[in-house]
């Protein structure tokens, strides 16, 4: 375990000694005062991205016009979804790009609670995006119609076995039975950055005959995935985080090559068509996991994401793993020394193996003080209610001078009382 330091000289050590500092001259960086710590929100723009957005604009489709459908447009799903295999562990034909993480969680899990008609459990916790819980709540209501008092399906959500950190793990194994048709977690979860142990879980849930659908969006491109060992059934994710694909940028899915066939997409578009250049009208579903598109794939935001890969795929998983350790470890460490005296708690696990590549500092006037560090310190991190601040760490474009600048601000607010000069009412965007 490293013997940290709060010394700037500490810092400017493990920056001299980290073998992928190189990577932050590879991102467009305008102002180099401005510690960015949202890259778990919104990852910095890629140079490369940056150049492909330009060429798809001017000549793909300036140029080319609709031509560019026969010249790696129409593959594109597939193709890009393969380079994202290749970064949660999966091998090629199970993963696409399309849509958005939502309407993904809807296609694959309707898919799922559809393949098993009698079994009417679905199990999460509360830790779970708040967004996938509304999208089961919604299939719930579809599948067994709005009367609240005549729903078969049962969403049971797991609680906490601490302060809202660590999920019970045991309270989980207990509540998943031969009803149960699905497990539905995220990898990371998006407060507290906990990890859980994919093997473990889909192990227990495969045990009982249920389905598992992990939610990546806060692990790929941050932690080693591998959903083909762990014999994952479902995955989705998006790409404008660690993997620094854009704002709104496609989202993309994972089916286990083993059950692909079985599965009936809820959602038939003509992407998902068997011969879409038919023009049949009736449909047939395509094989594989090509059922799952639906529509026209937005190509602009596609390929910008696709060359955005480029930095990630490049480094390889392993490397980046290794760099985020040490990143939450340091501001654990920070955390502790510097902040915890102030009023902060780490609201994180403290085992790196149990830990993404954000971390949560908790204070009860939190919201304040994320206003303070943003409108006057030139910090961007988020805020997550009750009382959340969430940094986040990219091995790719964060530094450890960054890092340790960004908790000297934190403690300067503190100090200098600046977050007492904003009102407590929230901002529409936190």
């Amino acid at each position: 375990m490293t013997n940290f330091s709060p010394s700037l000289s500490f810092a400017q050590q493990l920056d001299s000694q980290d073998p992928l500092a190189s990577y932050r001259e590879e991102f467009v960086i305008t102002d180099p005062d401005l510690i960015y710590l949202d890259g778990n929100s919104l990852g910095r723009m890629p140079k490369v991205a940056q150049e492909k957005a330009k060429q798809v604009v001017e000549e793909e489709w300036g140029q080319d016009l609709i031509r560019g459908w026969n010249k790696g447009w129409w593959e594109a799903p597939a193709r890009v979804g393969d380079k994202i295999g290749g970064l949660i562990g999966a091998a090629p034909g199970q993963t696409l790009v399309s849509d958005t993480v939502s309407l993904n969680l809807f296609k694959l899990a309707t898919s799922a609670l559809t393949l098993q008609p009698n079994r009417k459990r679905i199990i999460t916790d509360t830790f779970n995006f708040p967004s996938d819980l509304y999208i089961l709540q919604g299939i719930s209501t579809l599948l067994d119609g709005r009367d609240a008092g005549s729903r078969d399906h049962e969403i049971i959500r797991i609680g906490a076995t601490d302060d809202d950190i660590t999920p019970d793990i045991a309270a989980l194994e207990s509540t998943i039975n031969e009803n149960t048709a699905l497990v539905t977690l995220s990898h990371v979860v998006f407060k507290s950055g906990y990890l859980y142990d994919m093997q473990r879980i889909t192990e227990l849930a495969h045990a009982k005959g249920t389905l598992v659908l992990w939610d990546l969006s806060h692990s790929v491109g941050s932690v080693p995935v591998r959903l083909d060992d762990c014999n994952a059934d479902f995955a989705i994710g998006c790409t404008y985080k660690y993997l620094n694909g854009g704002p709104g940028a496609p989202g993309f899915l994972y089916v286990n090559e083993k059950i692909q066939d079985k599965l009936t997409s809820p959602i038939w578009g003509w992407w998902g068509q068997k011969n879409p250049f038919d023009f049949d009208l009736d449909y047939k579903p395509a094989p594989g996991a090509q059922r799952f598109l639906v529509g026209t794939q937005p190509m602009l935001s596609l390929l910008t994401m696709e060359a955005a890969l480029e930095p990630t795929l490049n480094v390889g998983m392993d490397a980046i793993r290794a760099k985020s350790i040490l990143m939450t470890g340091y501001a654990s460490f920070l955390t502790d020394t510097w902040l915890a005296p102030l009023g902060f708690s780490l609201g994180s696990p403290r085992d790196s193996a149990q830990r993404g590549s954000h971390i949560s500092i908790r204070h009860a006037d939190g919201y304040r003080i994320n206003r303070a560090l943003i409108e006057e310190m030139n910090v961007i991190p988020d805020f997550r209610a009750p009382d959340n601040i969430r940094l986040g760490f990219s091995s790719l474009y964060t530094s450890f001078v960054e890092i340790r600048e960004g908790f000297d601000r934190i403690k300067r607010v503190i100090e200098e009382k600046r977050q007492e000069k904003y009102p407590k009412q929230k901002l529409t965007v936190t």
